[in-house]
Order: structure tokens, then sequence, then C-alpha cells
């Protein structure tokens, strides 16, 4: 272990102001020398490497994360690959904040997101991305990921999502109350006090702001203190004070014990937002700019002819000067001709041959070559403290949110009362066998095919569940199982009060024990068409074309329960076998026929022979039902079905994370394949 006073050092200027006059490669970051691999301190503006900056301790666990040719590419319309990111070369410091910036569409998400290895499946991407050095992954709780867009549980409240968060991430070990405290310190430490008690709100109900739900995000997942933290657009939607204080207290979480090193992508900082970044990487079309301390950058672009005028935002320059969206002349007089495409060119080339590129991949390569410890796994939640947790709030979001089971709820009662008043006291004539099956096959098929309402709520749940398991908040069990028992007891209501009024009104068979089957039948029914539209949600996130896929399924498969076609009428071989024994109505409809014909008796129609026919004859002869089993057979294949259904979303989501980064390295043709960072088992 090299000893604290060997230390990684830069030495830019001294001055805390800006320079006034470019004098090379002195002003630029990395200019000093290595002697050992332990992370340095973040340095405050306007100190030389020999003032006040003091070396991390050895045992502290930091990151060094450095990028080196790093290539991103997008499959084209014929095949062939454009790039996104060209060539790049930059590296991230503990204790630092690096700020990504540049126009719209210059690829600084783009850049962030395949730094963090959350790079979408149509691109491919090739290059070095070192962890202290070397190749490896990191393991829980040393990164987190805030997106741009803000995926929150709307029907909680701000203090609520901070707290559940906290007892999701930091681990068991902990107690409730110093998981509490956590969370309380995080929300002072992000200006929400104010609005602790308010619900984030959503599509139904008005609630906190943009910048107030930006602030939430951040909140969550500094909460755990990671090691590497990527902003994507952090002060999107705040305004000049909230982006400074925000910036501010990451600066100093970063510049703190904890040595946190912050990669974060920024559209157009403030003046003040911008003095708070260490370093700043410029983009244009998806090539370095400028990378480097923001002390620099004037330097820089007035020594490639593009002063800063007085009194304005450094940021506000460097992407006038860079942004092609508006491609005219950058300034008016002798050089009126100069596009902006040409100023790029003009900036990636001079940065290219620069002291500052050629020191940054000098201190990249000592990097790799003297490496560094891994940094320490965190300890998380446990398993059944995930699920205890994801239990309770899914509950509650449940109780809260109208749309998800209260409408369906309303609805429902309004349907059974339809039902229950249409075949009222249906009566024990021939006719009611028509009648009764008529109404069971309605309650075991249309009345279920109704939970694909929940559907758009349960999408936005997979969204906040996919944000958090990316970031190794939980794992895919502990959300199936949570969501589960939390959906239970509404499914349960659902299928009890409306059933009994259906039930009742019809006057199907009174026994208790008849009853209590006809729910469980529904109740199973309720969670299979659940499970399957989780199993949709999971493969087609668009809600418009997952309620369509959803309906579609379930119409084929009514279309085979045995009711609108008898069985033995269904064309072989793919509708009678096998779409007969796979659709789940089959065995409902099998099942409440049973519970309701076996052991009644109606007068025939036709004359001669028995005046009667009892149940048993109607389930054989008239809707050719399978007798060799009892009707709780037809309710453990139910059962079965919706452990089945819930077990295929798991493993299909399971297969999504594992598919992924195989579809990115078969994607990649390059000789190098670059390296994920992110490790998101739990």
């Amino acid at each position: 272990m090299a000893s604290p006073a060997n230390v990684l050092r830069w030495s830019p200027s001294p001055s805390p102001s800006r320079p006034q006059n470019y004098s090379g490669g002195s002003l630029f970051p990395f200019s000093g020398t290595f002697s050992s691999p332990v992370p340095l301190l973040n340095r405050r503006r306007g100190e030389t490497s020999g003032e006040s900056g003091t070396p991390l301790p050895p045992e502290a666990d930091a990151v060094f994360l450095t990028w080196e040719k790093l290539w991103v590419f997008v499959s084209g319309h014929k095949g062939e690959r454009v790039p996104v990111l060209s060539g790049l070369t930059g590296l991230a410091q503990p204790g630092e904040v690096l700020a990504i910036m540049g126009p719209s569409g210059c690829g600084k998400s783009t850049l962030l997101d395949s730094l963090a290895g959350r790079l979408a499946p149509n691109l491919s991407q090739s290059g070095d991305i070192l962890i202290n050095g070397s190749k490896r992954i990191l393991a829980y709780g040393t990164s987190a990921y805030v997106t741009q867009d803000d995926v929150l549980m709307t029907s909680l409240t701000v203090r609520e999502a901070i707290q559940y968060a906290a007892e999701l991430q930091l681990p068991s070990s902990l107690s409730r109350s110093a998981k509490r405290e956590r969370a309380e310190e995080a929300i002072r430490e992000m200006g929400l006090a104010a609005v602790a008690d308010v619900r984030i709100g959503g599509r139904v109900t008005k609630g906190i702001s943009g910048g107030q739900r930006r602030r939430v995000s951040i909140c969550m997942e500094i909460i755990k203190r990671p090691k590497l933290l990527f902003l994507d657009e952090p002060t999107s939607g705040l305004d000049s004070a909230a982006a400074f204080h925000v910036i501010n207290r990451i600066a100093k979480m970063a510049a703190s014990g904890d040595h946190m090193t912050v990669v974060a992508a920024v559209h157009q900082p403030g003046p003040e937002v911008f003095d708070l970044f260490r370093s700043v990487c410029v983009l244009a079309n998806g090539r370095t700019v400028f990378f480097g301390p923001p002390d620099v950058a004037p330097e820089f672009f007035a020594s490639n002819g593009f002063p800063i005028p007085s009194l304005k935002n450094p940021s506000d320059h460097y992407l006038k000067t860079i942004n092609k969206d508006f491609d005219r002349d950058i300034e008016e007089g002798p050089e009126a001709e100069l596009t902006t495409t040409e100023a790029i060119e003009i900036l990636v080339q001079s940065y290219s041959s620069s002291m500052a590129s050629k020191q940054a991949i000098t201190q990249i390569a000592k990097i790799r070559e003297l490496g560094g410890k891994a940094v320490r796994k965190r300890r998380q939640a446990s398993f059944l403290k995930q699920c205890s947790v994801l239990t309770r709030r899914s509950f509650v979001n449940m109780y809260r949110d109208l749309g998800y089971y209260w409408l369906r709820f309303a609805i429902y009662v309004a349907l059974c009362l339809c039902v229950g008043t249409i075949y009222y006291h249906v009566g024990h004539s021939f006719g009611s066998v028509q009648a009764r099956g008529s109404m069971l096959m309605f309650i075991a098929a249309f009345l279920t095919f109704m939970a694909i309402g929940g559907f758009p709520s349960f999408v936005e749940d997979m969204k906040i569940f996919k944000r958090e398991r990316l970031n190794g908040h939980y794992g895919v069990t502990s959300f199936t199982i949570a969501n589960t028992i939390s959906a239970t007891p509404y499914l349960a209501l659902i299928s009890v009060i409306p059933g009994a009024i259906a039930y009742y009104l019809v006057g199907l068979q009174h026994s208790i024990d008849h009853f209590i089957y006809f729910v469980l039948v529904l109740f199973s029914c309720m969670m299979l068409v659940e499970g399957l539209m989780m199993i949709v949600a999971s493969i087609v996130p668009d809600f418009l074309m997952g309620i369509i896929t959803g309906a579609g399924i379930q119409g084929v498969m009514m279309l085979n329960g045995g009711f609108f076609r008898l069985p033995n009428d269904l064309p072989k071989p793919l509708w009678r076998y096998p779409m007969y024994y796979i659709a789940f109505h089959k065995y409902a409809n099998q099942g409440l026929y049973k519970n309701e014909f076996i052991g009644l008796t109606f007068p025939k129609k036709q004359t001669g022979g028995p005046s009667t026919i009892n149940g048993e004859e109607i389930l054989r002869d008239i809707w050719q039902v399978e007798m060799g089993y009892s009707k709780w057979v037809d309710l453990g294949i139910l059962l079965g079905m919706v452990l089945l259904y819930r077990f295929l979303f798991l493993v299909i989501v399971k297969m999504q994370e594992k598919g992924s980064p195989m579809l990115k390295r078969l994607m990649v043709r390059a000789p190098r394949e670059s390296t994920s960072i992110n490790d998101n088992s739990s």
C-alpha cells in the first residue's frame, strides 16, 4: 500500500479567478506527476497541488473512472453503423464533479449511458471503460444513476418516497429510526422540508413541482452515498437558485469523506453552477471540443479565436459557438464566413493536439499501469426486508391510486348488478340451464377481462421497477412476491362483494360452500389475468399496445374456453390441442359448471322418458364437461397457473437482463469491447 504522501496530483492555475492569458499546457489538468494509485482528495478552486490538498487515506474506497477511445454506434437503415460518439477519452476523479456539456444531440446522455453501462440495445460501443485502472464490475451500492425523466410513485408523499428508498437501500443492520433520520437529512439537504408531506402527484392529482420532483429523484439515489454518481440533467426544471443549491450540495458531498465521483450531463448551467464544476467535458457532434477545468476553458476558446464577451455566461458562449442546429456566422466582421461546422472542426483539432489531451492520455495510462483496489460492496437490505418494504409501499400505492383497483371495483359492482338483475331469480326451468351457463361464462370470462383496466397503473409500476432495479435497489423476485401479496386483498375484495351481488341475485345454489368455491374461482381468474398483464407489460412497455395485446390474448382464450364452441366441436389440432388446454377459461368454466349443476335437477322439454334431467347429465351431454375429476382439480389447476404466470414474468425479466448485455456484445464488431460497470444482482 502506498503511503499517504504519494498521491496523484494535477496543478491547474493557482489563481482563484479566471486567467486572462493563455500560457499553454500548465493551465490544463493532469499536469502533475504520479507516484501512487492512491486516489486524491478533491482540489478546491484556487489551490495548487502543493497547497491544502490532503490525500485520501489508503483504506478509502474511491473510484477513478476513465474512458479511452470510446466509440458508440447506432445501426442505420441500410445496416451501416453511424457513429454517435467518436473516440472519446477522459476521466472522472473522486471528490470532483465532472460536467458533460454540449448542445442538444451532441452525445451527452449517450456518453453518460455508456459510462454507466446502460446503452440501449440498438447501440453498440467499443473502447475501454476502466474502474481504478482495470476492467471490473462495480458492486452494489457503489454506483447510482439519476435519469433525466423523474419516474416516481405519484401516490406517495415526498417523505414516504425517500423513507422507502432508505429502507430498501440501506443495510438491515441499521435500525429503522436510523434510516428515517438519514431520509430526513436528505430531505433537508435538498430543500424539500416544506413539501415533505405533500404527495408527489401525477396524472390524477397535482402534487409537487417539476423541480421538486427532480430533487426527490436525486435524494432517492444519494441516500446510500454511492462512490460513483451519474446525473442526467440534474438541473432540469430547477430555477437558478435551486440549481445552485442542489449542485453545491452534491459537490460538498463529493468533497467530503464520501470521496464521491460525480459525472453529470448538464445542458446550460448558470455561471454560479458552472463555477462548482471541477472539470468540464464539452462535446459537439459526438467529439471532444474541450476537456479540463473550467478555469482553463476561456483561454482555450480565446486562443482559437472565440473569446468570451465581457459579462457573458461562459457556458452560454461555449454552446452558442458549437451549436450546429442553427448553423450561422459566429461573429460579425472579418471572420463572418466562419460557420459553426468550421468552428467545431477548429476546436476539435486544436484540442486533439493540445497539451491537455496528451496529459489526460498520460494520466489514464498511468492509472491503468498502477491499477487500484476494488471498491468494496455495500451491504443492502435483506431479501425478507425488501419483500416487506415493497409490499407495504405497493399496498399504499394501490390504496391511494383510484385507477388501480377502486375504479375497477365500482365498475365490477355495477356489472354484477346488471348481471344480477338480468338473470334475477333464474329459477329451475329447463331454460334456466342455458341462462346459468351464460351467466357463469360471463363471470369467468368477461368480468375478469376488465382486469386489463389496471394495466396503465401497472406499466407505471414497471417503469419504477426498472429504474430501481438498474440501480440495484432490490431484485426481481422480491418485486414479484411483493406485488402478488399487496394485490391479493384488493382482488379478494373485488371477488367477494361484486361476486356475492351477482351470485345471490341470480339465485344460484345457496349453500355457503358453493358460494366460497364460486369466489375462489373468480379470485383465481383475477389473479391469472393480473399475471398475464404483468407478462405483457414486461414485453410490451407501451400501455396502449399492451392493452391491445392483452385483450387479444384473452379474446383467443375465451373462444377456446368451451362455451362459444363446444369442446368436441373445436377444430384439431390447433384449437383443441393445445389451445383448449392452455386457455384458463376451460378450467374456470368447467369448475363453475360442476359447482352449480351437480346436485340440481331440471324438467325436460321432450315428451317420453324421464321427465327430469340431473346436473351430471347436463354437464356431460350439453356442456361436454370432463367428468373424470372433481371441481377442486379445476380450481387447483387455476391456482397452479397463477403461480406459473408469475414465474414466467420473473423468468422473462431475468432473461431480458441477461440477454441485453449479450446482445450488445454481439453487436460490437470492433476488436476491443467496452466494459459495463454496473452490478444489479441483488
